[in-house]
């Protein structure tokens, strides 16, 4: 589990290219076989990915979270963004096709990952919050989350977001995630941008072909940075930090905030001219 700490805005100025990424971006979530951790002191969010092929893969407790098992203080966000595989979950099991969420509530022990088939395998990508209360385990099939459309084809943003995991779907203590898909000839998001010093997020950018990139924008709205990203990343923004993208495609990414609250409305807008 690779540990990352929080950093002052001040201190984000001062951050070469490498520095930048080394310090927000997660450049490597779904390696065959294996379970990918990362720690942010940034609200103390997991953010990981687990690729089971042949063997099943089980989520545990770890030295840098000081638990016993994984969820002994925390809670836990599934998107599959692979091919279809099983979440067992203290014996019970989930079956999840590619875009499927599973919530996964304090004090579940046994958390065991796996492929239909090792040549598709399922890539969960993980979210895990600390928690205060234990809310049952449910998942949510994606073609059952209604998507509010949002932009324009003139703009280039037209796009459906989906919120699944938040205050008025699934259930939790602080993790709130969804999911915007944009269409074809599409490629900003979140632009107007915004910021919300009560919560970190995450963005995680899939469905880019191999070839295409990713310029995520980052930093306070009048110190603006931008990191370089591909398929299958993620980064972290600050609360302090705007976070925005543009590529050379439409692509799909997942959205997971926590921290003070989970109102998904609670934003501090930046307007165009402000930016810098």
């Amino acid at each position: 589990m690779e540990k990352r700490y929080a950093t002052h805005p001040d201190h984000a100025k001062t951050l070469n290219t490498e520095q930048l990424r080394n310090q927000y971006l997660v450049p490597e979530l779904f390696v065959p076989g294996e379970i990918k951790l990362y720690y942010s002191l940034e609200d103390r969010v997991v953010v990981g990915g687990i690729t089971p092929t042949n063997d099943a893969l089980h989520l545990e407790g770890h030295d840098v979270i000081k638990a016993d098992y994984f969820l002994q203080r925390r809670e836990l966000g599934v998107i599959n963004v692979g091919g279809k595989g099983t979440v067992l979950v203290d014996g019970e099991e989930y079956s999840l096709e590619k875009r499927d969420t599973l919530y996964i509530g304090l004090g579940c022990k046994e958390l065991i990952f796996k492929s239909e088939t090792a040549e598709n395998p399922a890539k969960y990508y993980l979210i895990s919050t600390p928690a205060h209360k234990k809310y049952p385990v449910q998942k949510a099939a994606f073609v059952d989350i209604p998507g509010d459309q949002m932009g324009s084809q003139e703009s280039a943003n037209k796009r459906s977001i989906h919120r699944i995991i938040h205050e008025n779907g699934i259930q939790s203590c602080q993790l709130v995630m969804g999911m915007t898909l944009l269409e074809p000839g599409s490629v900003w998001n979140s632009m107007p941008t915004h910021t919300h010093d009560r919560r970190v997020e995450i963005y995680m950018y899939f469905d880019l072909d191999e070839n295409a990139r990713l310029f995520h924008m980052m930093g306070e709205p009048t110190e603006t940075r931008h990191i370089v990203m591909k398929n299958e990343q993620a980064v972290l923004s600050p609360s302090w930090s705007i976070h925005s993208g543009v590529a050379t495609s439409n692509y799909t990414f997942i959205w997971a905030m926590a921290g003070e609250n989970y109102t998904y409305t609670d934003m501090d807008h930046v307007a165009m001219e402000d930016l810098r």
